[in-house]
């Protein structure tokens, strides 16, 4: 006669309804672990499952890998990056004062949250990404919200006429990812203050975008993964 295997301790089997509520505690624990080791590579899923108080392979039901598993817990974070670059435009009717300002937005968050940011916008290459997650990464750093910045920008003639908005947009946003990998990457460097860092180089940024022509942005070409 087979015997039933033995129940493997811990949590007994989840009621309905508990696993959104074990999904929550899985991103709970690991943002916990992620603030603590200060590391994504000292946070593995057996630490993650102890921290829960379940099996590994209950992890796996939530979560198809740990960058998946990372990665959400990031946008958690970043979800509230739209909140505050909305906040810091309250009242603002110049279009380039709206840039600025929600470039000094995005680099305070980053600060706030440099273990996130690592995993969302500065990790090696070796973790390659499908083009969903990619997807995910543009929506969470509120690149939308650039766009749209400077789509108003070029409207009211702040920027040159027949510039291409997502091109703009991604050149502004690569001046604000710089100062904030930097400061991230680089702490004990003698960096000035952040906030008038970032307005000196967005105001040199913009200076050269009207020193210049429009910008028409060749086909892309995406890099082949090794």
């Amino acid at each position: 006669m087979n015997r039933a295997a033995p129940a493997t301790a811990g949590r007994t089997r989840a009621r309905k309804g508990e696993g959104e509520l074990l999904h929550s505690e899985i991103l709970d624990a690991a943002e916990r672990l992620l603030i603590e080791t200060g590391s994504e590579e000292a946070v593995s899923i057996r630490r993650i499952a102890e921290a829960v108080g379940v099996t590994p392979p209950s992890i796996y039901l939530h979560f198809a890998d740990k960058d998946e598993l990372l990665l959400a817990v990031c946008e958690r974070q970043f979800g509230e990056l739209h909140r505050v670059m909305e906040e810091a435009v309250e009242g603002v009717d110049d279009p380039v004062e709206a840039v600025y300002r929600r470039g000094k937005a995005y680099v305070r968050f980053g600060l706030d949250h440099p273990e996130q940011y690592r995993i969302l916008f500065m990790r090696a290459a070796d973790h390659t990404m499908d083009a969903p997650d990619e997807a995910r990464v543009r929506d969470a750093s509120a690149f939308h919200h650039f766009v749209d910045a400077v789509a108003s920008a070029i409207d009211s003639g702040a920027l040159p006429k027949g510039s291409d908005p997502v091109v703009v947009a991604l050149e502004l946003w690569s001046v604000v990812h710089g100062i904030t990998s930097l400061l991230i990457s680089k702490p004990m460097f003698d960096w000035p203050d952040a906030d008038a860092l970032t307005d000196h180089l967005l105001t040199a940024a913009c200076a050269g975008l009207m020193a210049t022509p429009p910008f028409s942005a060749p086909p892309t070409r995406r890099r082949s993964r090794r």
